[in-house]
């Protein structure tokens, strides 16, 4: 019997809403059980690349285009949007 992994997924502001319209939590268990590039993961949850400026993985962050992420792994979805003094204390004021 194989068992299948999960990663826990975790929206921020706007994509939120979309978890909401899906009926799933946040966090949600998303299966996962093999390794899978960051834009492999949106494709997956049928989220556009643009609708994700940064990923949390691990509480690190990443940016989407170079995000690999494992199964077990606690994954952040943050939108373009948040505001400035946000995006320092998070870590990516620079991207």
């Amino acid at each position: 019997m194989i068992v299948s992994e999960t990663i826990e997924l975790h929206a921020f502001m706007g994509l939120a809403d979309v978890f909401t319209g899906r009926q799933w939590s946040n966090p949600h268990a998303f299966p996962l059980d093999v390794e899978i590039s960051g834009p492999a993961l949106l494709a997956e949850l049928d989220i556009p690349l643009a609708g994700v400026e940064v990923m949390f993985i691990n509480r690190k962050a990443i940016a989407t285009d170079c995000a690999v992420i494992h199964p077990g792994d606690r994954v952040a979805l943050v939108p373009p949007g948040v505001p400035r003094p946000h995006r320092f204390l998070l870590g990516f004021k620079n991207r």
